[in-house]
């Protein structure tokens, strides 16, 4: 049942760049991507600020370096995720090994899900740090949309990874539905070129299950008289 739930066992068929962006999870992909280089390029641009009297930055989230620089990881490392698995859809079609797709899809499920996790943190390490920052270290409120938005993206980036997980767990739970593995999978009833099971006929031998294991035509029951014509008498 592997082959059918998984693909025929072939490589699939061309890339369908139309058939690619319709997909719900290669949607996802693209979004959890826009939203990372929100998040990270929020930080890097406008989440450092400066004084004349101190002379070097600091993180606009409660003068925090290690919010800032967890956030501008999380995010570059997202976006990076996110280009290698919208690769991982391009390819996936012409993946012939049935394992290798099962792999590809348990491994969308743990990393998805890993992401969501981190996003989940991020989001609740920058917030607490947001909150708790002091408004005279940023008196002219600097870069303070460009921190929201750091805060609200990664909230978002939460449900887009988490969708993602969830996607590819249906994916693979009603993976005996080939058509989400394999493009050019045809049911072999209905394909016309699929050759039909070669007849075996019987052996004469003894039957050791007691079936019969050959046909013998029963003597003629219609032909109860005998041949030839016979008079009657009345």
């Amino acid at each position: 049942m592997e082959g059918g739930a998984y693909g025929a066992g072939k490589s699939g068929g061309a890339f369908d760049p139309h058939t690619l962006v319709r997909q719900p999870h290669t949607i996802l992909r693209v979004v959890s991507w826009v939203f990372s280089i929100v998040v990270f390029g929020s930080i890097v641009n406008e989440g450092y600020l400066n004084t004349p009297s101190e002379g070097k930055e600091f993180c606009i989230y409660n003068r925090n370096p290690n919010a800032c620089s967890y956030g501008v990881a999380v995010g570059v490392f997202a976006f990076l995720t996110c280009l290698l698995y919208l690769a991982l859809d391009v390819y996936f079609p012409q993946i012939s090994s049935v394992k290798d797709r099962k792999k590809a899809v348990l491994s969308d499920i743990g990393v998805s899900a890993f992401w969501a996790f981190l996003w989940f943190v991020g989001f609740c390490y920058l917030a607490n740090q947001w909150q708790v920052s002091k408004p005279k270290d940023n008196p002219l409120n600097e870069g303070t949309d460009a921190a929201r938005a750091a805060i609200a993206f990664s909230f978002f980036s939460i449900f887009s990874w988490a969708g993602q997980a969830v996607l590819a767990f249906q994916r693979y739970q009603i993976g005996a539905d080939s058509a989400l593995f394999s493009q050019d999978y045809m049911d072999p009833s209905q394909d016309s070129s699929m050759p039909y099971a070669p007849y075996v006929e019987p052996s004469a031998g003894p039957d050791p299950a007691g079936m019969g294991g050959t046909y013998q035509q029963p003597a003629n029951t219609f032909d109860t008289e005998p041949q030839g014509y016979q008079s009657q008498g009345y």
